[in-house]
């Protein structure tokens, strides 16, 4: 028995199907190309980053060489605004000037009301650690830590002004700082500080430490001296014999002229 032949209407259905597909497949091709191109450009490959020092990264984990941290995982990410150039994480502390700090009110341990640079900062060297009361991570070593750098300054007598911040302002009262500061027998010059979550946060933007979850807060301290504007940074959980020589190094820095 003969087959039966395809019939001339079948055959324009197909013809008809293939041409479409021709004329569809460089549209379709060149938009997914174009999807993946913008992909790209969003997101880098995952990068380590030391939460101290941005500009330490690595491919693998491991940790910094200049602080010991252990370095995190991140992304880098693309600002269309910068050309394309991937930046680094925002709050660098070596950004930092006094100018730049604001007066903001706070309030010490003892419930004093200060305004922060004008009765804490200006004039002074400073060491700056950031904890929170109820913290079972970092903030109690790194009080430990400071309680022994203020000794140790003592017995150079080096005049500094310690300051740790709450990083939760809304549970730290300063009810709650003055019993945390005398679990660490934290002596005079060393302000224990908290206020108002607006002021607070105001601050922490500024000193470019600011978390969306307390428990993110960083182990790092900041170290300045208004009167030659200079800051820097070091690791909350160094040897406190390391920390006094990087402050003692900063507080005798030579005052700039006008200033």
């Amino acid at each position: 028995m003969k087959r039966k032949s395809s019939t001339p209407a079948t055959a324009s259905v197909v013809i008809l199907v293939l041409i479409l597909a021709w004329a569809v497949a460089p549209e379709w091709s060149t938009n997914l190309l174009s999807a993946r191109a913008q992909q790209k450009q969003v997101r880098k490959p995952k990068r380590y980053r030391c939460p101290m020092h941005p500009e330490v990264t690595s491919t693998r984990p491991g940790k910094c060489p200049k602080c010991g941290m252990a370095l995190r995982l991140g992304e880098d990410t693309v600002n269309s605004n910068t050309g394309g150039v991937p930046q680094p994480p925002t709050g660098d502390p070596s950004s930092i000037s006094s100018k730049r700090i604001p007066d903001v009110q706070v309030y010490d341990q003892s419930g004093k009301r200060l305004s922060f640079y004008s009765d804490l900062v200006k004039g002074k060297t400073v060491a700056i650690n950031f904890i929170f009361t109820t913290c079972t991570g970092v903030c109690p070593p790194m009080t430990a830590t400071f309680r022994k750098v203020q000794e140790q300054l003592a017995e150079k007598g080096s005049r500094v002004q310690l300051i740790s911040i709450s990083v939760d302002p809304t549970t730290d009262t300063p009810e709650r700082l003055r019993e945390f500061a005398a679990k660490f027998n934290a002596a005079p010059d060393w302000a224990f500080v908290t206020g108002d979550k607006s002021e607070i946060d105001t601050l922490l933007q500024a000193l470019g430490v600011a978390v969306a979850n307390k428990n993110d807060h960083t182990p790092m301290i900041l170290i300045g001296n208004d009167l030659t504007d200079y800051w820097t940074r070091a690791y909350g959980l160094s040897w406190p014999t390391t920390l006094v020589n990087v402050i003692t190094d900063v507080a005798t820095r030579k005052q700039v002229p006008g200033r």
